[in-house]
Order: C-alpha cells, then structure tokens, then sequence
C-alpha cells in the first residue's frame, strides 16, 4: 500500500487512477492523517452482483432461510395508532 500527501497527488490523479486500476491501495494523507483511500473496485460476478452478495445469498439457501422476509404487508408502514403507546400490555397467565 501506498502513502501520499495530498498535496502531493494533486497533479498526479490520472497516473494514481492507473496504479488502483491495476489492484494497487493507495492512501492519500492531509497534515500526516489519513483522508483518502483509493481502491480498486470489487469484482463482479458474471451476474453482476458483488461476491459478498453472492455469498450472502448462499449461506442463507445452505441454512434454508431463504425465504425470509419474502413478504411485505402492504401497511408495514402505515402509522401506529395514536395510543399505540399508551395501550397497555395485555398481562400474562399467571401474572397479577
């Protein structure tokens, strides 16, 4: 990985664009700290999805989850009712 100043990589954005193009990190600093990070974008897959996505997808069909949160109520967002929280909680059996 490499480290610039900013200043320094002012006038050399083309020629850095290149250097993160072929898979270099690049890390810019202002006053020693640093603010910027160049790098190269992730790979994607022949689907055009991320491989983090891709991954994703496949732990949850390997752990039969893979139907989660497949349906919406069309009213999921709809407003809570005004004494939504005020109403109490219905008591539990064996609770006073």
């Amino acid at each position: 990985m490499t480290i610039l100043p900013l200043i320094e990589a002012e006038g050399q954005l083309r020629e850095l664009a290149r250097r993160v193009e072929a898979g270099e990190r690049i890390t810019l600093t202002l006053d020693g700290k640093p603010v910027i990070e160049l790098v190269p974008p992730e790979k994607t897959t022949e689907t055009g999805s991320m491989p983090g996505l891709e991954a994703f997808r496949a732990y949850k069909r390997e752990k039969g989850i893979d139907s989660i949160f497949t349906y919406v109520a069309e009213d999921f967002d709809d407003p809570l009712p005004v004494d939504f929280l005020i109403t109490p909680l219905p008591a539990l059996e064996g609770e006073k």
